[in-house]
């Protein structure tokens, strides 16, 4: 493979992932002028090694017109340590927690309204409108502006992939989505300060630690990282595991006559088709991976599709095993920028698909479906799954 062209658009890319383990373990694209790695040790300390490889990729920090910079994903510490210390005081695993009864009846709410249909898409009637509803409802968000978020998130998605690279850019320049979500946001956030709710915006305005509160420019980051990555892991998880049930019945069965292997069965999905497939950093000077030595300032790509398919760390890797263990998969990140959503996104996916193996007895793929992925390279999702659905 002379680059990574079209990966993004690969429904298996995994043959190609497994090549370049084998033969370009840490490879250098002229095209895209990136660094990849796609071994799971390299994958695992390029994530978690924030001394040698920085997660500043994007923008200056201190630009207020560039809010993704200022987020937790692309800091370091100290700064980063700053920012999750305070952001964890109001997204806590309780208030996750206690959005269970909610998440349960969006479920439901949604799966009434599409039963009956002769086909089901597990995309359009579930899987995009649950975490888009949930985020704005913890956000505070109303109703009649939902629309906006599942487009402005779709745009930051799209953004980071440009013609089959990653383009840095797309987290810095002021594009229409950028604009529309900073100002949506910055007057959200404003209002909070001196009319406080009952919604995670306001906790954030008033949380501190040792006198430090987050500034706007970081409340602003934080919210536009929630609603991108909120919405896509969770909607593609939601899709992946669906679509893998869907080319396994028997795995399907086994979930319904025994669903204390439910939780295993996600944590399967998320490593056999990571919601998120790469993630970024830059190496610091004097870096070197697998053997080989980087130049200073050189782009990662950190290929955590292609880990979690590592035969090294995982007997059988192309093998989806039910009740895999141990499973330590790196589909949430490693280290100091592990998803601090990761509870969210498996609740709602464990919610949803509980809910799905108690109404439907079998599911299957609509005759005549061609299964099309989200055209990134950020993410593995699915742009519709139409499902035939026998209910019972």
């Amino acid at each position: 493979m002379s680059t990574m062209r079209n990966i993004d658009r690969v429904i298996d890319p995994f043959p190609a992932y497994a090549r370049m383990r084998v033969d370009n373990p840490v490879f250098y694209d002229p095209q895209t002028h990136h660094w990849n790695v796609f071994r799971y040790e390299d994958v695992q300390r390029v994530l978690s090694d924030y001394e040698t490889f920085s997660s500043q990729f994007a923008g200056d920090p201190n630009d207020p017109t560039q809010p993704f910079a200022a987020s937790m994903i692309t800091t370091d510490p100290p700064k980063h340590r700053e920012l999750r210390s305070l952001v964890t005081q109001a997204f806590t695993p309780r208030a996750v927690e206690a959005l269970t009864p909610r998440i349960e009846q969006i479920v439901r709410e949604h799966l009434d309204q599409a039963r009956g249909k002769p086909v089901f898409d597990v995309i359009a009637d579930l899987a995009v409108p649950l975490p888009v509803i949930v985020i704005a409802e913890m956000l505070g968000i109303p109703a009649a502006d939902r629309g906006k978020f599942k487009t402005w998130s779709d745009q930051g998605v799209s953004r980071a992939n440009v013609a089959g690279e990653f383009n840095y850019a797309a987290f810095t320049e002021n594009s229409t989505a950028i604009i529309e979500m900073g100002g949506y946001f910055f007057t959200m956030i404003e209002q909070r300060k001196t009319q406080p709710g009952d919604d995670l915006i306001s906790a954030l305005v008033q949380a501190e630690v040792d006198g430090r509160k987050l500034e706007t420019i970081e409340l602003l980051g934080f919210c536009l990282l929630l609603l991108v990555a909120g919405n896509e892991t969770t909607t593609n998880l939601i899709g992946n595991a669906m679509l893998t049930f869907a080319e396994r019945p028997e795995d399907w069965q086994r979930l319904r006559k025994d669903p204390a292997l439910l939780q295993p069965a996600i944590e399967e999905v998320l490593r056999f088709r990571s919601p998120v497939q790469s993630m970024f950093r830059v190496a610091k000077p004097g870096a070197e991976i697998g053997g080989t030595q980087l130049p200073d300032g050189a782009r990662m790509v950190a290929w955590i599709g292609s880990a979690n398919h590592d035969e090294a760390q995982f007997p059988a890797a192309d093998t989806f095993q039910l009740d895999r263990t141990p499973n330590r998969h790196l589909a949430f990140g490693q280290g100091i920028h592990f998803c601090l959503g990761a509870p969210l996104a498996r609740l709602e996916a464990r919610i949803a698909l509980t809910q799905m193996l108690e109404r439907m007895r079998t599911i299957r793929l609509a005759p005549g479906t061609q299964i099309q992925r989200v055209p990134s390279t950020l993410v593995y999702g699915l742009e519709s799954l139409p499902l035939e659905v026998e209910e019972g």
